[in-house]
């Protein structure tokens, strides 16, 4: 107790030492003083950390992949020039592994003092610091002062460092908030050492004058031997691939995965067990393969709230709301420009909590920028650059699974009604546009995401219109996968019934026809019909979209009475409905020249074929897509009627109307160049039909795949034809690589087989009746 008059201004110091000087944990004889700062250090929360000499932050990775030059460029700079070094990047991106491998090698393999500090909070730092320098020789009396506040703390470790006896690392991990190393000057270069700090923000002024390095992702084979590392029994190298690309090569989902298929007692799940138990509990599954949920740091479901939380923290809560809308994304690159505040303005992303406002789109898209929680990326479409945003896709389904349930249906109308915009209205603005396909994997992200049916019916119906872009464009296993996936939330969230899944499941349909899948066109076609025969009724428009393109699978697989049966109903009925003259009867018209190329039917023909094409022109236009349709069948039943020059000069108008509306490449362009080399072929000019004959094959490989029926028969026409004219070794190549594919999916017995077959045995085969060239079943009808 202390009695006294007047002011008393007292300072009081607590010093405990221990018994002399310590030794360090590397033998080093550098003198070690035990401080406890038990007034002011407590005061303050510095509490120092048990050491600064081991990483204390987990194990280190058995293997460090795919960083061997940023390895070897640190390990260059530790044990020479030094200089400040940042690892930027992602949360789980592996910066803090980066660091423990240098950590371990230059304490290992130097003469170099290794020295690990926490800079993620104010108070782990300071606390560090002074714990450095302790480590480096800095008394008990010094110390104190510093944790009191009366000596400047990082001048005090930083003098020690740099007349440390010995080369050192300093390695400051977790500085995600670089204010918190600028406030006290803590960031320093030494000639002394090397510094080294991870970070996710790699665009702070405060990394003025250091070396940058981000750390990012990594390729997929690397990604793939993580796996074999931590799981080598649970997959092969193909498995393990398949996984790090499911789990986008992200380092710390990949550890997850590893550890959790390494330490399974009660099952015994494979690599391809696991992946296909993400699709329904992706970031939970993950994080089961961590030690413990004590360090968010370490699970793919919370790593990244840290970074979300410190943007709330300094006053830009808006990214929270602008990353849970780009979780409703795919992780493939989404332009910038759909980002535009006037067009987040359209939506109600201003009544989200937090409120996201137009004029803070561009705040918002810093910090998260800042954070590397996204990144920006160019890619070219239509000839020209467009500037992307992109974001991991474990990151994304991590957010979008800890989007709060009221949220949900907000955001996901928000970026329908976003991606809806960037819909092109034609078939023309979309090849201006470059191509719809980079829309594809938005919408089936969308469509994984939906929360409820209202928002479902939208996006089913955007995937069902996108279907159809896709299948106008030539892109048919794009057109099936999307109408697929839209029929499968469609059943499941509006009923088998809704008229928006009997869309989709029609959309289906087309592109299986074009995919060859006759059969299950036929199928799904049918099944489509009868319930829109039973729910619309049979003159319903819709309806007698079904009656119409079912005529397709049923013409291909030899049931032509019935093919022609559904053409002349609809004809019929669209006839006595909406007039002879409207677009839908012209346009079924037009598909039923092709059928009347028949000889029970060629008086017929001769009268309604050009008759039909004459009308389609009158009315529609020479340009119009009926029209054109119109003559390429007209020009296909000139041959089948053996009137050759007539059959020409028609064929290559077509072929001339399909490369101006399709493009060269796409399928009906295909179908009218082959038409045209059966057409030279009968006129005795081989080498001209050859010619194309091989760029119809070589076309239709790229669009439909090597084992469609329709490019077996024209590779087996092919081979024949070159067969014939002379080059034996390539049509000997041809047949043997063709003849396989015949048996496998056509059948031993069947014609194109058994055409394929004769070449392979004794090259004079001379393909199916009329021209060795075979056929594709005729032109095709609809696009």
């Amino acid at each position: 107790m202390y009695q006294t008059t007047g002011d008393q201004h007292i300072t009081e110091h607590h010093h405990y030492y221990g018994a002399g000087e310590a030794e360090s944990l590397s033998g080093s004889s550098v003198p070690r003083s035990i401080v406890h700062a038990a007034t002011d250090g407590l005061r303050n929360g510095l509490v120092a950390p048990d050491s600064v000499r081991l990483p204390l932050v987990g194990r280190m990775p058995r293997h460090l992949r795919d960083r061997k030059a940023l390895m070897a460029g640190l390990l260059e700079a530790a044990g020479g020039h030094g200089g400040i070094h940042v690892l930027h990047g992602t949360g789980g991106c592996g910066k803090t592994a980066v660091a423990q491998a240098l950590f371990h090698a230059v304490t290992s393999h130097l003469d170099t003092v290794g020295l690990w500090v926490s800079a993620s909070e104010r108070a782990t730092l300071r606390a560090g610091m002074l714990a450095v320098a302790a480590d480096r020789g800095a008394q008990a009396v010094e110390l104190a002062a510093a944790y009191a506040g009366q000596r400047a703390a990082a001048d005090l470790v930083w003098h020690y460092l740099d007349s440390s006896p010995q080369r050192w690392v300093l390695v400051l991990d977790n500085a995600d908030d670089p204010a918190v190393l600028e406030e006290g000057g803590w960031l320093r270069a030494s000639r002394q050492g090397t510094v080294v700090v991870t970070t996710r923000q790699g665009t702070s002024p405060v990394w003025q004058g250091a070396r940058l390095h981000r750390v990012g992702t990594l390729p997929v084979d690397d990604a793939a031997l993580i796996l074999r590392d931590l799981a080598p029994d649970s997959g092969t190298f193909e498995e393990a691939r398949s996984m790090a690309q499911r789990l986008d090569c992200l380092p710390l989902a990949l550890t997850l995965a590893g550890s959790f298929l390494s330490r399974q007692l009660l099952e015994s799940w494979s690599m391809s067990d696991y992946q296909r138990h993400l699709e329904d509990e992706s970031t939970e599954l993950i994080d089961r393969g961590a030690d413990s949920e004590r360090d968010a740091r370490h699970l793919v479901g919370r790593t990244w709230q840290i970074s979300l939380d410190r943007l709330e923290r300094a006053g830009v809560p808006e990214s929270v709301t602008l990353m849970r809308l780009l979780s409703c994304f795919s992780p493939d690159p989404l332009p910038l420009a759909l980002l535009h505040p006037r067009k987040l303005a359209a939506t109600d992303l201003g009544h989200a909590a937090p409120s996201l406002q137009g004029h803070r789109v561009e705040v918002a898209l810093r910090g998260l920028l800042d954070h590397s929680l996204i990144a920006l990326v160019d890619i070219e479409r239509g000839g020209a650059g467009v500037r992307c945003v992109r974001a991991h896709g474990v990151l994304l389904d991590s957010i979008a699974a800890s989007v709060p349930d009221d949220q949900r249906v907000l955001l996901t109308t928000s970026a329908l009604r976003l991606l809806a915009e960037e819909f092109p209205e034609t078939l023309r603005e979309a090849r201006v546009a470059g191509g719809v396909g980079w829309l594809a994997p938005h919408v089936v992200s969308l469509l994984r995401r939906v929360p409820a049916s209202e928002v479902a019916l939208q996006a089913v119906e955007l995937a069902v219109r996108l279907a159809g872009l896709t299948f106008e464009m030539g892109d048919y296993h794009a057109s099936s996968s999307m109408a697929r996936s839209a029929a499968e939330v469609g059943q499941r969230q509006l009923g088998v019934d809704h008229r928006v899944t009997l869309r989709a499941r029609h959309r289906l349909a087309l592109a299986l026809f074009r995919l060859g899948r006759f059969e299950e066109s036929e199928r799904l076609h049918r099944n489509v019909l009868e319930a829109r025969v039973r729910l619309l009724g049979l003159e319903h428009g819709e309806t007698l979209a079904s009656l119409q393109d079912i005529h397709e699978p049923l013409g291909q697989l030899g049931r032509l009475e019935d093919c022609v049966t559904s053409l002349r109903e609809t004809e019929a009925i669209r006839t006595r409905i909406l007039g002879p003259d409207h677009p839908d009867t012209l346009h079924v018209r037009a598909l039923l020249v092709e059928y009347l190329a028949h000889p029970e039917t060629k008086e017929e023909f001769d009268e309604f074929a050009p008759a039909a094409v004459a009308t389609c022109e009158e009315r529609l236009g020479a340009e119009s897509f009926t029209t054109v349709t119109a003559r390429h069948n007209y020009a296909y039943g000139l041959y089948a009627f053996g009137r050759w020059e007539q059959a020409e000069a028609a064929a290559r108008k077509a072929v001339s109307d399909r490369e101006r509306i399709h493009g060269a490449e796409h399928y009906l362009t295909l179908s009218a160049t082959v038409l045209l080399s059966w057409i030279l072929e009968k006129r005795g000019r081989s080498d001209e039909a050859i010619i194309l004959a091989r760029r119809v094959v070589e076309g239709q490989e790229k669009v439909l795949g090597v084992e469609h029926p329709y490019v077996l028969a024209n590779r087996a026409g092919l081979a024949a034809s070159l067969a014939a004219s002379g080059p034996v070794a390539e049509a000997a190549a041809l047949a043997a690589r063709n003849l396989p594919l015949c048996e496998r999916v056509l059948g031993h017995s069947d014609p194109v087989t058994i055409r394929t077959r004769a070449v392979v045995n004794d090259l004079g085969g001379t393909g199916a009746e009329g021209s060795p060239l075979g056929q594709d079943g005729g032109p095709v009808e609809r696009a």
